[in-house]
């Protein structure tokens, strides 16, 4: 899952970075999640965030980004701007 966000209270990269780092963590944390920052690294006041979970049925997966997604959107530091998910199934 790829979330896109606007960060208006962000004066530096600096603060971005202590607001990225905490939703990260903390979705790391609840969700067991892999993230990452994906994009937008030079602009203080843009962030691309990337999700990954593995799990063996797409209902599981789909769980665990829909109480991502709404984490991040109940973070009130942030807007979010977009949010798109992308599945790779590797049954035969």
């Amino acid at each position: 899952m790829e979330i896109e966000l606007h960060i208006p209270g962000s004066g530096s990269r600096k603060e971005k970075r202590a607001v990225v780092r905490h939703l990260l963590d903390a979705a790391r944390r609840r969700f067991g999640v892999s993230g990452s920052e994906v994009a937008d690294h030079d602009l203080r006041q843009r962030a691309t965030l990337g999700f990954a979970y593995v799990a063996p049925s797409a209902g599981r997966v789909d769980e665990i980004l829909d109480r991502v997604e709404r984490f991040v959107w109940a973070e009130p530091r942030v807007t979010v701007v977009s949010c798109a998910r992308h599945c790779l199934d590797l049954e035969p």
